[in-house]
């Protein structure tokens, strides 16, 4: 577990350095170039389709890292890859503060899953070497933008649930100095239904 603990630590000064050196976006430009992501993410960031993530008030430089992800082919999705191909650092910045600038629409969590998520977000599951979600995307699943972590409550539990899966298989996005291992250590050891439930309880969580 200290091992672990210091990947953690890693991860957080990893992230600044990411979060820092994006440029700085401009959401109304943003909005226009928009266009083109909106048959998938929706015209707001609020995607309808479970399989496409939600964008609207996600971290600015946390989507401006995953567009030079997929740009550089650090992370790899074809959709993704072919769409920003084109874009220059500016557009992709500006994209990010106008999806940040909107409003998330919350989901609603399965009940039936809801207890067995909320002790694998806010407890994870030390037998097992699982730690908890919430020591790095807080008690809301509100993230850290400094540190890069991402915002997951509101998020749909299918996409969730997708990228936990691959996560556990070994993905990492990122490669050398720019790559972010940790959710491969933190998902190795979660079960299918500790991955269905806490993606659940994630789709439901929202502050009041």
């Amino acid at each position: 577990m200290t091992s672990f603990i210091i990947r953690l630590a890693l991860a957080f000064m990893l992230g600044s350095a990411h979060a820092v050196r994006a440029a700085e976006g401009d959401a109304e430009a943003g909005k226009t170039k928009s266009t083109t992501c909106t048959a998938c993410h929706g015209a707001d960031g609020n995607s309808v389709n479970g399989e496409w993530p939600k964008l609207a008030g996600q971290h600015a430089q946390y989507i401006d890292r995953q567009l030079h992800l997929y740009k550089s082919g650090g992370r790899q999705n074809a959709i993704m890859m072919g769409m920003v191909a084109a874009l220059s650092d500016q557009d992709m910045a500006d994209l990010a503060a106008y999806y940040a600038a909107n409003e998330l629409k919350p989901g609603v969590a399965d009940p039936a899953l809801v207890a067995t998520g909320e002790r694998v977000f806010r407890a994870g599951n030390p037998q097992a070497g699982v730690p908890a979600c919430i020591a790095c995307h807080g008690p809301a699943g509100a993230g850290n933008p400094l540190a890069g972590y991402p915002v997951l409550a509101g998020q749909h539990a299918v996409y969730t649930a997708t990228v936990l899966r691959a996560f556990r298989d070994g993905a990492v996005w990122g490669e050398g100095d720019n790559a972010n291992a940790v959710m491969a250590g933190v998902a190795q050891n979660l079960t299918d239904d500790e991955i269905d439930a806490v993606a659940s309880y994630l789709e439901g969580l929202h502050d009041e």
